[in-house]
């Protein structure tokens, strides 16, 4: 019986610290992310470990853009028209990303959002974890891209 109270309390503490993300949060969300891994409930998990993109996420006033960008190796980005718009909602304090194309509407919810990352969970229970990142520069001797 103590046993089944310890792993009671224990789950408690873990359930307990959850991130709390606060309005003010929502402009770390603003630049590049690059996709780490997928988690799925039945436990197929995928782990990225090379991207051909990146999402870039342009948000202000709580709406704004997200789309998929190219690195390219001179430290630039290949983009296209293509993006989806992002509005921001706090509901039942969480933070949830509602994105609108001409053809679909869906949301994520933002299980983590830090300087340096980013998880969400889509309707389908699938978590993506993403890396803050940036410009890839492979030329120029090692020079940093501004």
């Amino acid at each position: 019986m103590k046993k089944i109270f310890k792993i009671v309390l224990i789950a408690i503490v873990f359930v307990s610290c959850k991130q709390n993300i606060e309005p003010t949060d929502v402009v770390k969300l603003n630049g590049y992310w690059e996709i780490e891994k997928v988690d799925v409930e039945d436990g197929e998990d995928k782990n990225y470990k090379i991207n051909e993109f990146f999402d870039y996420f342009e948000i202000k006033d709580n709406q704004g853009i997200r789309k998929k960008v190219k690195p390219q190796l001179d430290g630039t980005f290949v983009v296209n028209d293509t993006y989806e718009n992002v509005k921001i909602r706090f509901e039942n304090d969480k933070l949830y990303l509602d994105y609108s194309t001409d053809f679909a509407k869906w949301s994520e919810e933002v299980i983590t959002l830090t300087d340096e990352k980013l998880v969400v969970k889509n309707e389908e229970n699938k978590e993506y974890y993403y890396k803050k990142t940036g410009a890839i520069n492979l030329t120029g001797n090692g020079k940093t891209t501004k």
